[in-house]
């Protein structure tokens, strides 16, 4: 699991989510060293939790979409608190958005919900 957020306190709370959850995960800053963790370890990334507003020239949509030309079953989920009237233009296909705030269930309910529709579609 990759997370990708520039607020350390939201990127705490994702990882915290995500490790009550039993998910392991790598975690990421800026969209630049996001780019950096897909390029050591892109094979081994079972889903992508990204904020969209990532404080540079790159957004959490360049991300997904970069990670998707890597793995295009991966699955993603964006974070956002003003962002999600984009999210169908800009957003990859079989995302999830949630908006903030959120409380950690929706990061776990959504990343466990995207993992298991790939599970699904493999079988």
């Amino acid at each position: 699991m990759f997370v990708v957020d520039d607020d350390p306190l939201v990127m705490l709370t994702i990882e915290q989510a995500l490790e009550d959850g039993g998910f392991a995960h790598k975690s990421a800053s800026s969209a630049a060293e996001a780019n950096d963790l897909f390029a050591e370890f892109g094979g081994g990334c079972r889903a992508l939790v990204t904020d969209v507003n990532l404080g540079e020239e790159a957004t959490g949509w360049d991300v997904a979409r970069s990670a998707r030309e890597m793995n295009p079953s991966l699955p993603v989920v964006y974070v956002t608190g003003d962002s999600s009237h984009d999210w169908r233009a800009q957003g990859v296909p079989d995302s999830i958005l949630i908006e903030k705030p959120f409380v950690a269930a929706q990061i776990i309910n959504a990343v466990a919900s995207l993992l298991n529709t790939e599970t699904t579609l493999r079988t």
